[in-house]
Formats: structure tokens, C-alpha cells, sequence
């Protein structure tokens, strides 16, 4: 009976780790990623506690597994959150660093804005919220990479 224990909690641990996206803050760190494996980035502009349409970007895209699965080997994720609740406050280094990028590539301040950078922070493409499915959406972000 302990091994059965032990197993069931072994596959629901790593079976959610399996399809779990890696979402980077750090924007030099991302680059080095991407360089390394040779992968674009996907940085998402995002107001996590008060944007609607970003949030169901979240729930619709970002959060299932058929887009971490797409994803996994393919692009390198970078969230730029700009939360509006003191719960949700960044730290000042990383308010900083998204102020920065927003600046850089998102100076009218849409949110939700998706960007598909290279690996080096050249623009790619850009793309916003839209109902989708993860295939479809995955598709849309590969297709600036032509």
C-alpha cells in the first residue's frame, strides 16, 4: 500500500512538472537562454491583477499544456508583470527592469502585448490577446519567425 502512495504522489509531482511553463522576470537572463538553445523569446506585457484580457490569455494560452508543450523547445518565456495590488508588488529591480522594457517595446502601453524577440532583443513581431487556441496562437507566434 506505501508503494501505491508513493507512486500516485511521484506521477501528480512530476507529472504537473512535465507540461509546467519556465517563465523568466529577467531579461538578460532570458537572452542567455535563448542564445544557448538557440530559441527565440516571447515577452508578454501583462497586468496579472487587473487586466481581463490578459488574464484570459493566461488561463486560454499560456496555462495549458498544449502550449507548454509546443513551447517547451521552441521559445524561451519572459513575463513583464505590471501588477496594481500591493500583494502583488514587485520587487524594485525587477518594477525597474519591466518599466525599462516596456519603454523599449512597449512604449504606447498595450496590455496584453505579446512581442517575439530574437535572441539578441530584436523585434520579430507583435501580437496581442485573441481568442485562440494554443495551437493556433503558437502558429501566429512562429509565423514572425519567417
Amino acid at each position: 500500500m506505501k508503494n501505491v502512495c508513493f507512486f500516485s504522489v511521484f506521477f501528480l509531482v512530476f507529472g504537473f512538472n512535465t507540461f509546467s511553463q519556465t517563465w523568466h522576470t529577467d531579461f538578460e537572463k532570458a537572452k542567455e537562454v535563448a542564445s544557448s538553445k538557440n530559441e527565440n523569446i516571447v515577452l508578454v506585457f501583462q497586468g496579472s491583477d487587473w487586466c481581463a484580457p490578459c488574464i484570459k490569455l493566461d488561463k486560454e494560452i499560456w496555462s495549458t499544456q498544449e502550449f507548454q508543450k509546443l513551447s517547451k523547445d521552441h521559445f524561451v518565456m519572459l513575463k513583464a508583470d505590471f501588477p496594481r495590488r500591493k500583494a502583488n508588488k514587485l520587487s524594485e529591480s525587477v518594477s525597474l527592469q519591466n518599466a525599462k522594457l516596456a519603454e523599449t517595446y512597449n512604449n504606447q502601453g498595450y496590455f496584453p502585448l505579446v512581442v517575439v524577440l530574437d535572441n539578441k532583443g530584436k523585434v520579430l513581431g507583435k501580437i496581442g490577446y485573441e481568442k485562440s487556441n494554443p495551437s493556433t496562437y503558437f502558429k501566429k507566434l512562429t509565423a514572425f519567425e519567417n
